[in-house]
């Protein structure tokens, strides 16, 4: 009697690639980091450049993407197109960086977003289970590793059970979220705030709080300007980042040489032009400047009560009861975006294992044909981040190392021009070699930026990925026994 062949199966169209891509990407940064921002440039018209440079970045980005992913239409993603182009142990320095960090670490603090929106609701999930010197294990991150659990069961199921719920969640966070573009834009034409924000919009200045409750401003012009805005568009770029979870799930996707180029283009366009959209009604709403610790509109976005800039347009817009409405926002937000990350994660690492650098086991296919123990190793991983109260710290450091592996995938598209010219390429590079060349150039000033303002996060980045290579050469001894 012979066993029945499991095997990845193509049952995602078109519309389920692109809600993987866009529901990944929102989560709850687009809520929050535009305080930081507001605070590092103190102009408007700053803030916006660097919202469409975000954007424009990310979808230069997807459209190189989209030639990999036509010529390596296989699960895995970025990492088979790094080991096509530089070979495994550059490709297993990814991979290592993402189980480590890029994606557990993201999981781990988007579930930590949900269970802190969730505490709105319930104050009891504030309580502290077990505190012992500087660690602290509350209910809030009980409910994180909850959250992490249930998706990942449920991803456990098929692929069919994922994709209902990721396209539940990404139309539902869509839909909240331009009901509240819409309302604060509409609201916000009714006042002078967005002309007074405008009035001097590209006047720029870093506002300091200090320790003893004292502000400090500093003029910003020219370079002094550029290495700013190359330090803090790491915030916007957080927000829109895990656009490339889409690509690992190439061995699920339908026609998948047509469908990711355009899942890619669409996905990243939608949130692309819904982050702007935003930034505006929160530009209708409040000021660009305020007073630390006063009223919702005298805090304006700069000192938002702890950063919540969409909670405090959401107040001007419903009122007290606007902090409850975006808290269910960011919920349904958060849940919907880790549904993409931890259905699109198990695929990198079932990737891996195939090619002998992770867990044998995590190699093999349940029998809804979903690679469940490679979901399931994610998940204790993240569940640890969670519990250690560390992944916002590695989520800094990965960030610089995640640019970087970005820099090399599409150079990546140069190497394999040149090795492969006659490769089959259904989908070439938008705007080849200048598009995929200028995002190389602005991101690697943003490193180089970053290098400089940020060293000592930048750093420890390196570190993360470097520590990959000791245990690279433990793979391949153990591949080779």
């Amino acid at each position: 009697m012979s066993e029945t062949k499991h095997e990845l199966k193509r049952s995602l169209g078109l519309i389920d690639a692109t809600s993987i891509v866009a529901g990944s990407m929102i989560g709850s940064g687009i809520f929050i980091v535009t305080s930081a921002m507001a605070r590092d440039l103190g102009s408007a018209g700053w803030l916006l450049v660097l919202w469409f440079v975000t954007g424009l970045l990310t979808m230069s980005a997807a459209l190189s993407y989209g030639e990999l992913a036509g010529m390596m239409p296989n699960a895995g993603g970025q990492f088979v197109y790094i080991e096509r182009a530089y070979g495994k142990l550059v490709s297993f320095l990814y991979g290592w960086t993402a189980f480590s960090v890029i994606q557990t670490g993201v999981i781990a603090a988007v579930a930590v977003a949900f269970a802190n929106y969730t505490a709105v609701f319930l104050p009891m999930l504030e309580n502290k289970i077990v505190s012992f010197g500087s660690f602290t294990f509350t209910n809030k991150q009980l409910m994180a590793i909850g959250s992490i659990i249930l998706l990942t069961y449920i991803n456990t199921k098929g692929v069919k059970t994922g994709k209902t719920l990721q396209l539940f969640f990404t139309a539902a966070k869509l839909f909240a979220l331009f009901a509240l573009i819409i309302l604060g834009i509409f609201i916000g034409m009714k006042t002078d705030v967005l002309s007074n924000n405008f009035s001097d919009m590209w006047s720029a200045s870093k506002t300091v709080l200090n320790s003893d409750g004292t502000i400090s401003v500093t003029k910003l012009s020219g370079f002094a300007l550029l290495g700013v805005m190359g330090a803090t568009i790491i915030n916007s770029l957080f927000s829109s980042d895990a656009w490339n979870n889409v690509t690992f799930i190439a061995g699920e996707i339908k026609d998948p040489k047509k469908n990711i180029p355009r899942s890619l283009f669409l996905g990243t366009t939608i949130v692309t032009v819904v982050y702007i959209l935003a930034n505006i009604a929160y530009l209708s709403l409040l000021p660009m400047k305020g007073v630390p610790n006063s009223g919702v509109y005298e805090s304006g976005i700069m000192f938002a009560s702890q950063d919540r800039v969409g909670a405090a347009a959401a107040n001007m817009i419903f009122g007290n009861i606007g902090v409850f409405i975006m808290a269910g926002l960011i919920m349904i937000s958060t849940f919907g975006c880790n549904t993409g990350l931890v259905l699109a994660g198990g695929r990198l690492f079932y990737a891996m294992a195939k090619d002998g650098l992770f867990f044998k086991k995590a190699a093999e296919l349940n029998k809804n044909d979903v690679p469940a123990k490679a979901l399931w190793v994610q998940c204790i991983w993240a569940c640890i981040l969670c519990i250690s109260g560390k992944y916002g710290d590695l989520l800094t450091y990965a960030t610089f190392a995640s640019l970087l592996f970005y820099i090399l995938t599409i150079y990546g598209i140069f190497i394999l021009r040149k090795k492969e010219p006659n490769a089959e390429r259904p989908y070439k590079a938008f705007g080849y070699p200048l598009v995929p060349m200028l995002y190389i150039i602005v991101t690697a000033l943003i490193c180089l930026s970053l290098l400089v303002y940020d060293t000592r996060n930048t750093g420890f980045g390196l570190i993360i990925v470097f520590l990959g290579l000791p245990i690279y050469y433990l793979f391949i001894k153990e591949k080779k026994n």
